[in-house]
């Protein structure tokens, strides 16, 4: 949209330059950032690996839509059946452009990367045709630093199909350890799926070059980019990935959309999820057949004003430039890492190097509790998440139950992570700690 191209402040970008955002002009398109907390305090942002704010453009449609096109979509005969119909493969179209998908019919509308993740893991388990059904003697492979919406389906596959479950392990300093992935994965392991960016650790993983591995074995590569889509450029055929989660609520988007992206020839051998209307070509008594991918995966009435919202989001980041984003994302990172290490009494965990990483920093404070960390931070009205992150088997690889997390986005600023040094210096004086 012109608009958002005009307001975003973006500067050239090549391969030497990857470009800076005007964050000022970006901070403007976001109304929540101006909000005032308790005692007047200016809200700090620093929760998007959680959920991430949404501008004013992604507002607009939302609102847009269901004031003057609110309709259901594929069925009805209708003008606003027909905008709204149009808006919808719209969203899908601007989607698949984005991440490099080969046709908007590879990318499947869910309502979050959780369902995306189950609806692979429970389909591969029934799979005809030349994807075989996952069972015993089949392996399945992931890795200690996965959220648990890439854990606990592929725990119940393979409970379900008697399919071992296997996994890489951490490092000291939050990496994958690679040292045994010709082990690891073998003419046994039918499916990998694994985290492009930790949302504990921060941690962006070799994707490509473990995807080529699961390739040389006949395995499929499954990857969890929940944290990933958000801040890093994206093509899918690059990545090497046959199928990719993600959700819009944490790129700017609304809440209750995902993503699923699968190469076509993969998605038309899965049999369906759910069952249920708009997702058959016919119905009797005795049998159905299935309409084309994506529609196959879709049953029911769609997210649609959340696909339209998810839409303008894409239009948003796009006209940014993605490249602006990750160079944003980067920068800050590593001004935040730097500013960190000034406090003996705090222990970052995970990679303390901006390289290969994103932009979630989770950490300990010395003899203080994350969720006491977080509500001091809060009360100075710096806003960061506390817990396990739906991340347990990382935190108990470190030996911890949980920590506390700044993570950054694209209207994050310096002074904002200042502000978030100067509240833990604070905390650390109010515990007496160090």
């Amino acid at each position: 949209m012109s608009t958002a191209t005009e307001r975003a402040g973006v500067v050239g970008r090549s391969a030497d330059n990857a470009g800076s955002l005007d964050v000022a002009a970006v901070r403007a398109d976001f109304p929540i950032l101006g909000r005032r907390l308790a005692d007047g305090r200016l809200l700090a942002y620093l929760d998007s690996a959680n959920t991430s704010q949404k501008p004013v453009q992604v507002l607009d449609a939302l609102s847009e839509h269901y004031r003057l096109h609110n309709a259901n979509v594929a069925r009805a005969v209708h003008q606003l059946g027909a905008e709204a119909t149009d808006a919808y493969e719209g969203a899908r179209s601007k989607v698949a452009g984005f991440i490099g998908a080969a046709s908007p019919a590879e990318v499947v509308f869910t309502k979050n990367s959780t369902e995306a993740l189950n609806l692979v893991a429970s389909t591969l388990g029934t799979a005809g045709g030349r994807t075989r059904p996952i069972g015993p003697g089949d392996e399945i492979v992931i890795s200690e630093m996965e959220h648990h919406s890439n854990i606990v389906p592929w725990q119940l596959l393979a409970q379900r199909t008697g399919a071992t479950l296997r996994w890489f392990g951490l490092t000291g300093d939050g990496r994958l350890d690679l040292s045994s992935i010709d082990a690891l994965i073998t003419e046994r392991t039918r499916v990998v799926s694994l985290v492009w960016v930790s949302n504990l650790l921060g941690t962006v993983n070799p994707v490509a070059d473990i995807a080529r591995r699961a390739h040389e074995v006949g395995a499929l590569m499954v990857v969890d980019a929940s944290q990933a889509v958000p801040q890093l450029p994206v093509d899918v055929a690059a990545l090497g990935a046959d199928l990719m989660a993600f959700t819009g609520h944490k790129m700017c988007g609304p809440t209750g959309i995902g993503v699923l992206w699968g190469r076509a020839e993969l998605l038309e051998e899965l049999p369906p999820f759910l069952g249920g209307g708009s997702m058959i070509e016919s119905v009797s008594m005795e049998r159905s057949t299935y309409a084309p991918i994506p529609h196959k995966f879709e049953a029911g009435t769609p997210p649609i004003a959340q696909a339209v919202g998810l839409g303008a989001a894409v239009d948003y980041l796009s006209a940014l430039g993605m490249d602006a984003v990750a160079h944003h994302e980067r920068r800050l990172t590593d001004y935040a890492l730097t500013r960190l290490a000034e406090l003996t009494e705090v222990r970052v965990v995970g990679p303390t190097s901006a390289v290969d990483r994103g932009g979630a920093i989770s950490f300990v404070v010395d003899g203080v509790h994350p969720h006491d960390v977080a509500q001091v931070l809060d009360s100075v009205g710096v806003e960061i998440r506390a817990g396990h992150h739906c991340a347990k088997p990382a935190h108990a690889r470190f030996g911890l139950q949980s920590t506390a997390r700044a993570s950054f986005y694209l209207y994050n600023t310096d002074e904002e992570v200042d502000r978030l040094i100067d509240a833990l210096d604070r905390t650390i004086r109010f515990f007496g700690v160090g």
